[in-house]
């Protein structure tokens, strides 16, 4: 390790009736990867917008390269050799892959033209680096996979060259094989001296990459050190203030799963998925793995009637169901918990109690007007329930931390009496501590009857919380498996085909 690249002292931040950071210190070396770790709200985001230049810090001083700077923009902390990539992307859509990557800093020739060819070029080098042959740099972004954004995302921070690249929660979307890749390429920055600053959900990423870790709790650092020092176990400890045992909770020796409520047979949607046929009893959570492009989602989706497949049938009850749209599927008690909260599942500058209801407006209303005392009563259950973490019922969903914001969601479909629950990457950018609560109400709803189906590609969560599982692959079922038999081998080798 040599001398200290980055440097943040007693920075603090207040927001109206928050404190997001209370004096909270940080020092980055050249060639460490430094984790930050927290729960949702403890302040690493937060941290990570006035590392970045977003966000001014209230209180404290920045050092970069023993010199105090001031960051006015995002801008100017790249200038200064600050790198970053967002838990949520900030992508172009309707822009190139190339033109992503060198967003504002496109090579030109004569007449100030865009030099097409060497922005290409440019962009085929650093495609390299992450080994990402499918992706192309005249692809469109909206044309590529959530976890081929990232990789874009990814690029586009290292194509400034930084002293020090933030990465905030950076393989959520990708599969091992890409994880492995970045974990690669983390480790030739490392060998050139790049500091990397890196935060993430998922505890077990950081004993592979991370050479020290600081934990963050509510805004106040509580924790720096080697990580070699600490275990696992001890980490969670430290984040959320209380030890938790089993984080995916364990059923009841009592409770029984029930008979077959739910069935699909021979589902079909053309490019997407085939000849799908499956059943959940009542009572139990199925879980699907896969690698990401399996058609998991695609199913899940079908069913709920936002893209009706082109074949096959559903039953409820041993009674076939019609679903073309989602206002149907939520007629016959069923949910759809998508994996994207932000662009599809809330209402991100509504407050809480209209994003509770919103998926059933004709339970609050008469006559065309809204019941207000009913909403407010309802949104003041849903927050003792869930144990959503807010100032108040009337907080705007966006200012919520993403735990929060993803038991929002989930208290919306539990709002509406699901006979089947269809929850997808449910916890996504989730911290340990709420994803044991909701993996917790996950139970409580099944304990009901309830028939829940969880699409994940976290394969320690699906083998955590699934009583059964099934494996997809290229658009059909590879293989089904209990859950005394599931091992994550069994499930990544019938993933991959074998």
């Amino acid at each position: 390790m040599a001398e200290s690249i980055l440097e943040a002292r007693g920075i603090t931040k207040l927001f109206p009736g928050v404190c997001a950071l209370n004096n909270v210190d940080l020092q980055v070396r050249r060639g460490e990867v430094h984790a930050v770790v927290g729960e949702n709200g403890a302040g690493k985001s937060t941290l990570m917008l006035i590392l970045g230049g977003i966000y001014r810090p209230d209180g404290g001083e920045l050092f970069v390269d023993g010199q105090k700077v001031h960051f006015d923009s995002a801008h100017d902390a790249n200038q200064k050799g600050i790198g970053v990539v967002y838990q949520e992307l900030s992508l172009a859509q309707n822009l190139s892959v190339a033109e992503n990557i060198f967003a504002n800093r496109q090579p030109v020739q004569a007449l100030n033209m865009i030099d097409q060819k060497k922005l290409y070029r440019q962009s085929e080098e650093m495609l390299a680096l992450a080994n990402a042959d499918s992706i192309k740099p005249d692809m469109l972004v909206k044309d590529l996979s959530v976890a081929n954004q990232q990789i874009v995302e990814i690029l586009k921070a290292m194509s400034f060259n930084p002293k020090v690249l933030i990465l905030d929660e950076p393989t959520s979307s990708l599969t091992g094989t890409e994880v492995k890749q970045l974990f690669k390429n983390i480790k030739r920055l490392k060998e050139e001296g790049v500091a990397i600053i890196y935060i993430s959900h998922h505890l077990q990423e950081l004993f592979e990459i991370a050479d020290t870790v600081t934990i963050l709790r509510d805004g106040a650092r509580v924790y720096t050190g080697p990580l070699n020092e600490v275990d696992e176990e001890t980490i969670i400890t430290k984040m959320v203030g209380r030890k938790i045992e089993n984080i995916y909770g364990r059923r009841d020796k009592n409770e029984k799963i029930g008979t077959k409520l739910f069935e699909v047979k021979n589902l079909g949607r053309k490019g997407a998925f085939q000849n799908i046929s499956f059943h959940i009893n009542s009572g139990e959570i199925v879980g699907f793995a896969g690698l990401i492009g399996a058609g998991r989602t695609e199913v899940g989706r079908a069913i709920f009637g936002a893209e009706p497949p082109d074949s096959g049938t559903v039953f409820m009850n041993e009674k076939e169901l019609r679903i073309r749209n989602p206002y149907q599927a939520i007629a016959h008690h069923i949910g759809y918990m998508t994996e994207d909260r932000k662009a599809q599942g809330l209402y991100l500058n509504f407050i809480i109690t209209v994003n509770l209801i919103a998926n059933r407006l004709h339970d609050f209303s008469s006559m065309g007007f809204i019941k207000r005392k009913s909403v407010e009563e309802n949104a003041r259950a849903a927050v003792k329930e869930f144990r959503i973490a807010t100032p108040g019922i009337n907080q705007i969903v966006n200012n919520l931390s993403g735990g929060n914001q993803q038991k929002v969601l989930l208290g919306a479909w539990f709002g509406i009496k699901p006979r089947l629950l269809i929850v997808d990457e449910p916890t996504r950018g989730v911290d340990v501590g709420a994803r044991s609560e909701i993996y917790e109400l996950l139970r409580k709803l099944a304990k009901t009857g309830i028939a829940v189906m969880v699409i994940s590609s976290d394969l320690p969560e699906i083998l955590g919380i699934s009583d059964r599982i099934y494996v997809m692959k290229d658009g059909g079922i590879s293989g089904e498996l209990s859950r005394e038999e599931a091992t994550e081998d069994k499930v990544l080798t019938l993933a991959l085909g074998g």
